[in-house]
């Protein structure tokens, strides 16, 4: 099977698309690239015939009718695409058609064959086929060239190409109308937004010989063009301890570097963290955003509390923390996980049976706990409340007034307390949003979990587990 994927798919050189079109690109085929200026079609394209010189041995052709040479290698240099020495090591040549009009294109077309001959070129891009057809007085002729020339002639000569298309702003439809007949494959790149801020997405209308059962797929340029799969739990091999994040004077780590970054230094001491988890986000994937701070509280020897009033998920949190490295013992000294008491309760030393009949008495338990921490670790508590178990336990009201306790404890004592809200509470949301020093929402589109600030504002990142590190971490991603 894969000898045959082989010799008929052709590796993208895009990060994540070969396994959106389960390998690669039809060899020898005519690929429409399109989309709205400012979408990444030229970095995608770019990406295609550098990775394709330096990492498969296939020479390139690049011809251009909208970029000049200079200002094509300046740009390009940025995402760490080195074309100038590839042009001199003679894997990889640039057509400037800039100045081309209709009774030059013949020749132009002459030349560019010519070039993937002598260069033995494997891959070929043109950007733009918009461009190069504005040349024509009359669209026939354009689809003319389209047919003969580039479904035709390049493709015997066996070159992967693919054909740069503008579609104006405000438009949807492609351009000339039969590129759908003559071409084996459509991808379409977006520019949206998602919580108004900016979000790309490409989707792939039409590949010849590739199974998509995912054709739509959200993707950054950040270092290059970046294809995001589906959230994927990975397995993590060898077990390692976890290694805290170092905290600064005002403000406690998120135990991720990411997160970090994102916040523009971690969450501030005495803080309250608002997240905000869209009803397609199961709890092992809000687990990545939350339990890295847990860990670098108990690696620092600080105790951690969470809320949680059922004991649906409190295996969960005992598996994480055993995943970090932490031992039984640490678990049962570090951490204390609240639930309501009922007869099928299982004892455990971190576990807080919470007896109460209204929240007033919850929250004296609570205290109790917080004080002993801090007593027994002579630092602050980090605190993880799931609000709407205390919502649909004790209604808002209540729940209200516990949580606006709770984050008044935690500015007076310089500890943190994480704060977990899912859809259906808009009241609650408004409340706690107005109340939260830090707010982060995370949403899914395509299968790829998607994490915002609101408080700071910031761009979307893509989460993904990674478990190289011997335990399980998210990796943030900038969409950009």
């Amino acid at each position: 099977m894969g000898a045959e994927i082989t010799s008929r798919l052709v590796p993208s050189g895009i990060d994540g698309l070969d396994e959106l079109l389960g390998g690669g690109l039809p060899r020898r085929g005519l690929i429409v690239l399109a989309g709205n200026p400012g979408t990444g079609k030229t970095i995608f394209s770019a990406q295609f015939l550098y990775r394709g010189a330096v990492d498969y041995g296939e020479r390139g052709v690049y011809v251009s009718f909208a970029e000049d040479k200079e200002q094509f290698y300046s740009n390009m240099k940025a995402f760490g695409f080195d074309f100038e020495k590839l042009e001199r090591d003679g894997t990889f040549s640039f057509l400037d058609m800039l100045t081309v009009k209709e009774e030059g294109v013949s020749a132009a077309l002459e030349h560019m064959i010519s070039r993937i001959a002598k260069l033995e070129a494997k891959r070929l891009v043109i950007d733009s086929f918009s461009a190069m057809a504005q040349a024509f007085r009359e669209p026939h002729d354009a689809r003319i060239v389209l047919h003969t020339i580039l479904g035709r002639i390049v493709r015997s000569m066996g070159c992967t190409t693919l054909l740069i298309i503008e579609v104006p702003h405000g438009e949807s439809r492609i351009g000339l109308g039969v590129e759908e007949f003559v071409t084996d494959g459509i991808i379409v790149l977006k520019r949206g937004f998602v919580g108004e801020r900016l979000f790309r997405e490409l989707e792939i209308l039409k590949m010849r010989g590739s199974p998509t059962p995912e054709v739509r797929a959200p993707f950054t340029l950040k270092g290059g063009f970046r294809v995001f799969q589906p959230f994927k739990f990975k397995l993590v091999g060898r077990l390692e301890r976890f290694k805290p994040q170092p905290d600064a004077i005002e403000r406690f780590s998120a135990g991720l570097s990411d997160l970090d970054e994102m916040l523009g230094g971690g969450y501030p001491r005495g803080s309250t963290v608002l997240i905000e988890v869209d009803g397609r986000i199961s709890t092992l994937q809000h687990h990545l955003i939350c339990m890295p701070t847990a860990g670098n509280f108990m690696a620092q020897g600080r105790g951690v509390i969470k809320v949680l009033l059922t004991d649906i998920d409190f295996d969960l949190l005992k598996a994480w923390v055993l995943a970090g490295g932490f031992t039984i013992d640490e678990l049962n000294s570090l951490m204390r996980v609240c639930v309501k008491h009922h007869s099928e309760l299982k004892p455990e030393p971190y576990v807080v049976a919470l007896r109460g009949e209204d929240l007033s008495e919850v929250y004296e338990m609570y205290g109790n706990v917080e004080r002993e921490l801090r007593s027994k670790t002579g630092q602050p508590v980090l605190s993880i409340i799931e609000a709407d178990a205390l919502i649909d336990a004790y209604g808002e009201r209540e729940a209200l007034w516990f949580l606006r306790t709770c984050i008044a404890k935690t500015r007076q004592t310089k500890g943190l307390t994480m704060v977990l809200l899912r859809p259906g509470y808009p009241r609650a949301a408004e409340a706690l949003g107005s109340l939260a020093h830090v707010h982060l929402k995370v949403t899914r589109e395509h299968g790829v979990v998607l994490v915002y600030g609101v408080k700071p504002r910031t761009n979307i990142y893509a989460l993904e587990m990674d478990a190289s590190k011997g335990y399980p971490m998210p990796k943030l991603t900038q969409i950009i």
